[in-house]
C-alpha cells in the first residue's frame, strides 16, 4: 500500500490544512502547560491524536501512520532512551558509594556561589557533553550533576535545557551542520560559517540571561565579571572555529575554553556575597567546605572523566563508522572494530513501509529500523559505567542492582520519549510538518525574520537540530530565492532558529525530567522553559532580519 504525501489535503487549501496539522501540537502545549497532564499521558495522547488527523485529513493508509510510529518509537529506545538511562546509571553510581560528595565539595572549593554554579555545570560542561555526544547526553548528565550539588530539580532541569541553547547547532561532532549539506547542496563549511556568525550573540547572552533566570538582574550584576568571561570565551571560541575550522569542534574548543577562563577567574575574583537558594538561605550555614586530597578529588571525578573520554572517542568521525560497521579503510585495528560493530549494527526495513511514502517531488522515502547497538552513545556511557565499577569499588551485585533500579525508575519517561517521537515520524510521513512549514514560507519579505521559526518548529516536532536541518532546509533555500533572501542565510537561520526551540521539545523535556526524577512532571518543566523559547527565537528572527538586510555584509 502506497502513499503520495499531501500538503494541502483540506480543500486544497494551505491554511486549513495548516490549522488541521497544528491540533496535535496545540493540544500538546495545552495538555502540558494549561492542564499540566503527566507526560507520558500527554505523550500518548498526541500521538493518538496525530494517528487520526494522518488517516482523517490526510488520507494516509492507517497501516503506513501504525508503521512510521513504530519507527519512531524505536528510535526513542535507541539511541535517546538509552542515553537516559545509562546517564542517570552512571550518576547513582557516584551517588551510591559516596563519591558525589567529594565532588560536589570539589565544586564547592571553586566556588558556592549558585549563580557561577549553574555557569560551570550547565552552561560550559553542557555545551562540551552536547559537542561530544548530543541526543539528550549533555541534560540529562549536567542537570543531574547539579541537583548533585543541591539544585532544586525542576531548577536544575530548566537551567540545563536553557544552557543548552549555545551549543545545539554544532552538537554530535557537527552532525546538524553536515547533514544540511546533502538536501541544500550548500558546502557544510559555508553553512558552519553563517551559524557562527549567528549563534555567537546567543552564547554571549546566555550567561547572563541564566543568571537573570536564577536570581534577578541587580544580583546578576553582582557576577558580571564573570558571566563576561563564561560568555565572551565561549562566543568568541565558537566564532573562529566555526569560520576557520569547520562544524566539527566548535562545541568542544569553545566549552572547553569557557570551563578552563572561568575557573582560572574564580581562583582570583570572588563574588561580595554568596548567592544561595531561599530554602538555604534559611538553613545554618556553616562557612566551611570539606577539604579532600587531590587523589580523593580525581577519583570522585573519574567516572564523569572516563566519560568523557569515551563520548570523545565515539564522536570521532572514523572510529563511529567503525563503530556502526561502516567503516571501508585497511586499519587493522579499525577493521577489528568495524566487524564487531557490524555485528552490533541492524538496519532491517520497516516492513510494508520502505520505499512506501512518496514525497512531494515523488521521490520515494527510506524506512529503516536504524539500531546502532556499539555505535550508541548510551553504549560508551555504559563502558564508562563498567569502567568505573572498578574505580568506586562497587560490588557486580551493587552494580546491577542499581542498573535495575535506575531502569525501573525511567520506566515513565522512556514512555514518554517513545510516544513523543513517533509522533514526530507521523506528522513528517503524513506531511503535517512540511504543511505547517510552507505556511511559515508565505511570509514574504518578513521571511528572514520568520525563517528561524522554521528550524523552532522543526525542532520542536523531531527533538533534533539534524532532523529539523534535513526536513527544511531545502525549503529554506527555495523559500529564500523567491523573496530575495540569500539562501545561505536562510540554511543558517534554520539551524540557529532550531536551537531555541530544544528546550521545548517534548523528547528533551522527558529526558530532563527522567534525569533529575521529575517523571510525571513534564508539564511543570514545560511551562518553565517554553516563554524563555519564544524569548530566544525572536531574538534570533530579529538577527536574520538584520543579517538580511542592513547587517547583509555579514554574511559570507
Amino acid at each position: 500500500m502506497q502513499y503520495q504525501q499531501q500538503f494541502t489535503p483540506i480543500a486544497d487549501n494551505l491554511g486549513l490544512s495548516a490549522l488541521i496539522a497544528l491540533i496535535p501540537i496545540l493540544f500538546f502545549f495545552w495538555a502540558l502547560a494549561i492542564k499540566r497532564m503527566k507526560g507520558y499521558k500527554a505523550g500518548l495522547w498526541t500521538l493518538g491524536i496525530s494517528l487520526v488527523l494522518s488517516a482523517i485529513a490526510y488520507k494516509m493508509p492507517v497501516s503506513l501512520s501504525l508503521l512510521s510510529a513504530s519507527q519512531g518509537a524505536v528510535y526513542g529506545l535507541l539511541p535517546i532512551g538509552w542515553i537516559i538511562i545509562t546517564s542517570v546509571f552512571l550518576y547513582k553510581l557516584t551517588v551510591k558509594t559516596g563519591h558525589f560528595d567529594i565532588i560536589r565539595d570539589s565544586v564547592l572549593s571553586i566556588t558556592e556561589d549558585r549563580r557561577l554554579q549553574a555557569l560551570l555545570v550547565a552552561f560550559s560542561f553542557g555545551a562540551f557533553l552536547e559537542g561530544a555526544a548530543g541526543f539528550g547526553a549533555p541534560v540529562a548528565i549536567s542537570a543531574a550533576l547539579l541537583v548533585g550539588l543541591g539544585f532544586n530539580p525542576l531548577y536544575a532541569a530548566g537551567l540545563c535545557l536553557i544552557a543548552n541553547t549555545a551549543p545545539v547547532a554544532f552538537g554530535a561532532v557537527g552532525i546538524p551542520i553536515i547533514a544540511v549539506e546533502g538536501p541544500t547542496g550548500i558546502p557544510a563549511m559555508e553553512v558552519s560559517k553563517m551559524v557562527g556568525r549567528q549563534l555567537p550573540f546567543l552564547s554571549a547572552f546566555i550567561p547572563f540571561y541564566l543568571v537573570v533566570m536564577m536570581a534577578g538582574f541587580k544580583r546578576a550584576l553582582e557576577v558580571l565579571p564573570p558571566i563576561l568571561v563564561s560568555g565572551l570565551s565561549f562566543a568568541i571560541t565558537q566564532y573562529l572555529s566555526s569560520n576557520f575550522l569547520g562544524p566539527e569542534l566548535p562545541d568542544i574548543l569553545s566549552a572547553l575554553v569557557s570551563l578552563f577562563a572561568l575557573a582560572v577567574f574564580l581562583k582570583f575574583w570572588k563574588p561580595k556575597t554568596i548567592f544561595r537558594f531561599k530554602h538555604e538561605e534559611q538553613e545554618a550555614q556553616s562557612g566551611t567546605v570539606a577539604k579532600h586530597s587531590a587523589g580523593a578529588i580525581f577519583k570522585a571525578w573519574s567516572p564523569f572523566l572516563v566519560l568523557t573520554a569515551f563520548i570523545s572517542v565515539w564522536g570521532i568521525p572514523v572510529l563511529k563508522s567503525a563503530l556502526t560497521g561502516h567503516y571501508e579503510g585497511t586499519n587493522s585495528i579499525l577493521k577489528a572494530i568495524n566487524y564487531v560493530g557490524s555485528q552490533l549494527t541492524f538496519a532491517p526495513e520497516v516492513p510494508f513501509l520502505h520505499n512506501q511514502i512518496f514525497d512531494g517531488s515523488g521521490e520515494a522515502l527510506p524506512a529503516i529500523y536504524k539500531l546502532e547497538i556499539l555505535g550508541a552513545a548510551g553504549t560508551a556511557i555504559l563502558i564508562a559505567a563498567i569502567v568505573s565499577k572498578f574505580i568506586v569499588k562497587i560490588s557486580w551485585k551493587e552494580w546491577f542492582k542499581t542498573l535495575a533500579e535506575t531502569t525501573n525508575e525511567l520506566k515513565f519517561p522512556i514512555v514518554t520519549i517513545a510516544s513523543v517521537v513517533a509522533f514526530a515520524y507521523v506528522t513528517n510521513a503524513s506531511g503535517m510538518t512540511t504543511t505547517l512549514g510552507l505556511v511559515v514560507a508565505k511570509t514574504g519579505s518578513w521571511f528572514p525574520f520568520f525563517s528561524p521559526f522554521l528550524g523552532w518548529l522543526g525542532v520542536f516536532i523531531t527533538g533534533s537540530d539534524t532532523s529539523a536541518n534535513l526536513l527544511f532546509g531545502n525549503l529554506q533555500k527555495v523559500t529564500a530565492e523567491s523573496v530575495g533572501m540569500d539562501p545561505l542565510l536562510a540554511v543558517g537561520a534554520n539551524s540557529s532558529g532550531g536551537v531555541t526551540g530544544k528546550m521545548i521539545s517534548p523528547q528533551s523535556i522527558a529526558v530532563a525530567c527522567g534525569a533529575v526524577g521529575l517523571a510525571g512532571k513534564e508539564s511543570d518543566l514545560f511551562r518553565f522553559t517554553v516563554k524563555h523559547s519564544f524569548v530566544l527565537v525572536i531574538i534570533v528572527g530579529i538577527i536574520t532580519f538584520l543579517q538580511s538586510n542592513v547587517l547583509s555584509w555579514m554574511v559570507p
